[in-house]
């Protein structure tokens, strides 16, 4: 049983899905390892991961308009200490996961055809999202 890790930085443009499925694909293939568990860690509060249909860009526009809705943004929230999307950020990313599980086998993650993995940015302005990466098997 071996075990590693790694970290990827993902560059958003503001709200939105970022796909990176490919640079996790690329890490796990170089580590040599042929089954075992990725987990997927992203270290904010604002910022979320799913993995999600990869194929058509309606699913994605329509999973931003709906939390849009659901978390709006609103002169009513009391915590607003970085503008007024600082708060439906925090509730998107609650409803949402910050960290994923995906198997590894024969040296790939085990994504069905249409998935992909994706960085859920909240926030309106860009950032730069540090995603933690562990595999652990052989």
């Amino acid at each position: 049983m071996r075990q590693t890790g790694t970290e990827i930085v993902v560059a958003t443009t503001g709200q939105g899905l970022v796909e990176f499925t490919d640079r996790v694909d690329r890490w796990v293939r170089d580590t040599g390892m042929v089954q075992g568990l990725l987990t997927l860690f992203v270290r904010h509060t604002s910022a979320s991961l799913l993995i999600q249909e990869n194929a058509a860009p309606a699913a994605r526009r329509d999973l931003e308009a709906y939390f849009a809705r659901i978390a709006p943004e609103s002169e009513h929230y009391e915590h607003d200490d970085e503008g007024p999307d600082d708060m439906p950020a925090h509730l998107r990313s609650a409803l949402t996961a910050t960290s994923l599980s995906i198997p590894v086998a024969d040296g790939r993650t085990v994504l069905g055809t249409w998935q992909g993995i994706y960085l859920f940015e909240h926030r309106r302005a860009p950032h730069h999202r540090r995603v933690a990466l562990h595999l652990i098997g052989a």
